[in-house]
């Protein structure tokens, strides 16, 4: 019994911390937070410009249905789960990414975004002349 009341413990464990999870493994957070784009009937190809509400910003991945809203800075972010709603204010590192073609800083709350991977993945672009000039190079 308690065998089995460990696993419970360490599978919650780990689906609850999926979702905050930055860095190489953000494609397979994504899969397990609330929504996936398939899961609703969506499909994107690599290019296609998205919605930022249908976007998860901490795991910079396209959702395909309206994610949670939270106003930081005077600005709006998304995030797919309570733990992004936690972690947009407090990490400044999720509310900015590098723009592919430009290389700079960009907010995610202002930016262009478009899918660029297989899974959803998306990246976030400073304006569309940028993503424009992106989808040229590819």
């Amino acid at each position: 019994m308690s065998k089995i009341i460990i696993g419970f413990i360490s599978l919650s464990a780990l689906l609850f911390t999926a979702c905050g999870q930055a860095g190489s493994n953000k494609a397979e957070a994504a899969q397990h937070s609330q929504a996936t784009p398939e899961s609703h009937g969506h499909s994107t190809q690599i290019g296609e410009l998205v919605p930022s509400d249908e976007v998860c910003m901490v795991n910079d991945a396209y959702m395909g249905k309206k994610q949670f809203d939270v106003k930081f800075g005077g600005k709006t972010y998304y995030g797919c789960c309570e733990m992004c709603k936690e972690r947009i204010p407090k990490d400044a590192s999720v509310r900015v990414a590098i723009d592919p073609y430009s290389h700079k800083q960009v907010d995610k709350a202002l930016a262009v975004i478009a899918v660029t991977g297989n899974n959803g993945e998306v990246s976030y672009f400073e304006s569309k002349d940028n993503y424009t000039n992106y989808l040229k190079k590819q």
